[in-house]
């Protein structure tokens, strides 16, 4: 027999689907439907997060649990997603010091002044994808007009992760929804490492596509 959290998940998820519930709708407020289901608000917030991992509902905070927007899933190909008129951008940029793991990251010496511009993406009042971009001050432009397709590149590591709390907040997903966490480092010419970024994906709104080049060596005959 399906636990309760399952149940109410399933019946919710029955109304999103069906349209009873419509996108951009806001919930009954959390103590009204746990009375309504007849169980512990605790229960009702599993339930709850089982459809805000589904990407089905988001919590705002002070305001409550809304329908979501259908998400748009986008392509991560060739180190970069490609602007989309669907998405608007938001850029804060903050000036630091390089410290931790932005040291090896970056490649250079504890406390380097650096420019972060971290670019939150929104697919109408909804929170879409993160990045926070690390350039040296020296190089650092004026601002960035989309951020992701800035990403040109070098190395790159991917890795399937749980958000961090901070994460989970600014995306409005919960902290047991899979994200797909990009770092990349791009050099110049003479090795100098010149940016890096990090982009963080809920598991539910990218795809990713890597090809893989393979090259043809030609042997020489001996005569």
């Amino acid at each position: 027999m399906p636990s309760l959290r399952y149940t109410i998940a399933a019946d919710l998820r029955a109304q999103i689907t069906s349209g009873s519930l419509k996108a951009g709708e806001r919930l009954p407020s959390e103590p009204r439907l746990a009375a309504d289901y007849k169980v512990s608000t605790p229960t009702l917030r599993n339930a709850l997060a089982l459809l805000q991992a589904e990407g089905l509902i988001e919590k705002i905070h002070g305001k409550g649990n809304f329908v979501r927007h259908p998400l748009r899933r986008l392509t991560y190909t060739g180190g970069r997603l490609t602007p989309d008129t669907d998405l608007h951008v938001t850029i804060r940029t903050t000036h630091l010091r390089a410290r931790g793991d932005l040291i090896p990251l970056l490649k250079v010496p504890s406390r380097t002044p650096l420019t972060e511009f971290l670019c939150l993406t929104h697919q109408g009042e909804s929170p879409h994808s993160l990045a926070r971009i690390y350039v040296p001050r020296d190089l650092a432009p004026a601002e960035l007009p989309w951020c992701p397709t800035w990403l040109a590149a070098s190395q790159e590591a991917v890795t399937a992760r749980l958000p961090t709390p901070e994460e989970a907040s600014t995306l409005r997903i919960s902290t047991t929804q899979a994200v797909l966490a990009i770092t990349r480092a791009s050099s110049d010419n003479t090795g100098r490492v010149i940016k890096a970024a990090r982009l963080v994906l809920p598991g539910n709104r990218a795809n990713a596509l890597f090809t893989t080049h393979h090259a043809n060596e030609e042997r020489g005959t001996e005569g």
